[in-house]
């Protein structure tokens, strides 16, 4: 997230000019916004002119509005786009002050966020939103030859700092020269993108996990070169990195790590942890009984029926009503 311009007191009133840069940006930006504060951005409206022969033609008109939230409608992480409503309260030769509109936000669009007391969660949530990383409890390497993430586990997201990709050659027959030096490459890629996304003092531990061999080798590499070159902060948290198996290189494996015992304990007082514990349980109650799943606040009332409303109170972060 890019905070362009900050003009507010903290528990009091003010605002924030920012422009989401991904979806997990926008995914702050919910969490952030809520009913009651203003939000200024330019949009898109269809509005009626009257044309040469009396009749009147729509025309998609770009034009800025700000609005007066009164509900956050819709995050669409697959489409990039959140989605809020509320009445226009700046005037506007198309849009009467009162007329309902809903703003897309999406990434790369600046908007400007009013709020009449900055709470100490919104300031939370905003600073979370400019430096994510900040909060992460995990750092993971989860990698195979020629493939590896570098994924970043906190709070409320899993954030991906980095994706090494490199050709790795057969490592059979007359290739195995060439096959030794691009794992070489590969593993001192990695190890540059870990040295820039791993903060030991930040994070609890790091996780360096693949099927077969890979995290073994790449872990050798790691110590070996921190040796060399003296990496101190390899070197002072060397115990502090973990190996796991996981069934492939993907990100999707995250889930192995999670899973994993020695993980967990290095992690089980983090508020990353508490989650991991709980989304199996979430996840298999609401895949039992649908109905039992409510985010709207208009449900609150049936996630109580359903004895749901504790475990979302308790485990999950939620912003006063």
């Amino acid at each position: 997230m890019k905070i362009v311009h900050k003009d507010f007191v903290p528990g009091g009133p003010g605002k924030v000019k920012m422009v989401p840069a991904d979806s997990d940006d926008l995914w702050y930006v919910y969490n952030l916004i809520a009913p009651g504060d203003s939000v200024i951005a330019v949009t898109v409206r269809k509005v009626l002119r009257e044309g040469a022969s009396g009749g009147r033609d729509a025309e998609r008109v770009k034009l800025k509005l700000e609005i007066k939230v009164e509900e956050v409608a819709d995050y669409d992480k697959v489409g990039n786009v959140l989605r809020i409503r509320g009445k226009n309260i700046l005037e506007n030769e198309h849009v009467k002050i009162g007329a309902y509109h809903t703003l897309e936000l999406e990434p790369h669009r600046p908007f400007v966020l009013k709020k009449d007391v900055w709470d100490s969660l919104a300031l939370h949530e905003l600073n979370q939103a400019c430096d994510p990383a900040a909060s992460a409890d995990l750092a993971v390497v989860i990698m195979q030859e020629g493939l590896a993430h570098i994924l970043l586990v906190g709070r409320s997201m899993t954030i991906t700092r980095s994706r090494i990709e490199t050709s790795i050659p057969r490592k059979h027959g007359p290739s195995v020269a060439g096959y030794e030096k691009a794992l070489s490459k590969f593993f001192e890629n990695v190890l540059q993108a870990f040295l820039k996304n791993v903060d030991f003092s930040v994070v609890r531990c790091a996780v360096i996990a693949s099927p077969g061999f890979t995290k073994d080798q790449f872990h050798r590499h790691l110590l070996l070169e921190a040796e060399r070159k003296q990496l101190r902060p390899i070197i002072e948290n060397k115990s502090r990195i973990l190996l796991v198996h996981t069934t492939s290189g993907y990100k999707h494996s995250l889930r192995e790590v999670l899973d994993a015992p020695n993980v967990m304990n290095m992690i089980k007082d983090t508020k990353a942890a508490q989650e991991v514990q709980h989304c199996p349980t979430w996840s298999m109650s609401g895949l039992s009984k649908i109905s039992s799943v409510c985010f709207q606040m208009s449900h609150i009332v049936h996630a109580m029926d359903q004895s749901m409303l504790r475990l979302l109170m308790n485990k999950w972060p939620c912003k006063p009503f």
